[in-house]
């Protein structure tokens, strides 16, 4: 658990500086910035005469969730796998609760199909094809693209995506609001 960041955001939360909260407190601005940068350790007792200041408990403190930075680069290998099968499905982040983009990597294999049903859902989609071909049916509109051909619809048009020919295609497409 990282003592000193929960302590900074509190305290900050509640808008006061390190100096305010040692006045309050007894406790020196310097054994308050030690702790804040997780250099020293307080005792339950210094920790709690240093939360009176704020003024909250010790129970409040430890139950308290400090806010998670949003992370803004992901390396290859974090991109999170969503599909299964012959058509793989890579989202950027960890999970798209709350967010109003869905980004994917797909990579159809030779032959992989969405199904025979057309999709149908609310939002918008598009993408651009990087390798190999892909065929994109929209209503009854039928089209293959291929490296560098891009598509974007609205997605309560039924549609349905299927790879052709003998290499794997890959596309990156985002849709509007996540729709799985």
């Amino acid at each position: 658990m990282d003592i000193g960041d929960r302590l900074r955001q509190l305290r900050l939360l509640h808008g006061i500086s390190q100096r305010e909260l040692a006045k309050r407190t007894g406790v020196t601005n310097s054994t308050i910035s030690l702790i804040e940068s997780n250099t020293s350790n307080p005792s339950v007792g210094a920790l709690k005469r240093i939360l009176e200041g704020i003024p909250i408990g010790l129970a409040e403190f430890f139950a308290f969730e400090p806010e998670k930075p949003k992370k803004t680069f992901y390396a290859a290998e974090e991109l999170t796998e969503i599909g299964k099968g012959a058509i793989s499905y890579r989202q950027i982040g960890e999970r798209v609760f709350g967010r109003k983009l869905q980004i994917l990597k797909e990579c159809y294999q030779p032959g992989a199909d969405t199904g025979v049903v057309p999709l149908v859902h609310e939002g918008e989609e598009g993408g651009i094809v990087l390798s190999g071909r892909l065929e994109v049916t929209v209503d009854d509109v039928r089209r293959i693209l291929g490296p560098g051909d891009a598509y974007y619809f609205e997605s309560r048009r039924p549609h349905r995506f299927r790879c052709i020919g003998p290499r794997p295609c890959e596309v990156i497409s985002a849709c509007t609001p996540p729709s799985f």
